[in-house]
């Protein structure tokens, strides 16, 4: 015999969850409006910041800038994930 579970009734969300998630989805923005941005712009970095560099290395060194961003992501993630559980 097969027996189905109801699941409980969903509620509405409360004026402070839907803050939460307003908040969050803003930041989330931001955050990939700078790298958009930074990737768009890695041409003319590339030439401000390594101008002492050939055109090549000056790009990959502006990209790997760029790189660098993602690789401490996740570590920052873990930091202030951490933090954010604890103080709140």
């Amino acid at each position: 015999m097969a027996s189905i579970a109801m699941g409980a009734k969903a509620r509405p969300m409360t004026a402070g969850e839907k803050k939460v998630i307003f908040a969050s989805s803003l930041g989330t923005v931001f955050e990939w409006y700078d790298f958009y941005l930074y990737g768009s712009l890695a041409a003319i970095i590339a030439k401000q910041f390594f101008a002492g560099l050939d055109a090549g290395s000056a790009f990959i060194f502006a990209l790997l800038a760029f790189a660098a961003g993602f690789i401490v992501r996740p570590f920052g993630a873990l930091l202030f994930g951490r933090l954010g559980d604890m103080i709140g």
